[in-house]
């Protein structure tokens, strides 16, 4: 069992290298693809290069999180572990809702953005 617990660790470890690099990378993409565009016809606005950051950041920590909870399997569940990775799972998915809801204008669970709703009424 322990040989299993020390895999599940270097796996937990894998995936948050791999969400730390989603972020990164996808930040250095859109930044480079926004420079290089600059002086192009169709340009990246400032709009698009945020909405794209922001989907970096989101789907890294979306991977973070996963990561996370894949680290609790190894960890003796003490109150004080089971807290801080509760507390880190909160702070993570409440930057992840605001994130969303800066990038679509809406949260997850709404069918239109609130501009559209009052629209269609």
């Amino acid at each position: 069992m322990d040989i299993i617990k020390i895999y599940i660790d270097y796996i937990a470890t894998i995936m948050e290298a791999i969400g730390v690099l989603t972020i990164f990378i996808g930040s250095i993409f859109v930044m480079g693809r926004f420079i290089f565009q600059m002086k192009s016809k169709n340009p990246i606005t400032y709009k698009e290069l945020r909405q794209a950051v922001g989907k970096s950041i989101l789907l890294g920590l979306e991977i973070l999180i996963a990561a996370d909870i894949i680290a609790t399997v190894v960890t003796e569940p003490t109150l004080l572990s089971v807290s801080i990775l509760g507390l880190i799972v909160l702070i993570r998915t409440f930057l992840s809702l605001s994130l969303q809801v800066e990038l679509e204008g809406k949260f997850p669970w709404q069918k239109f953005k609130i501009k559209n709703q009052k629209d269609n009424q």
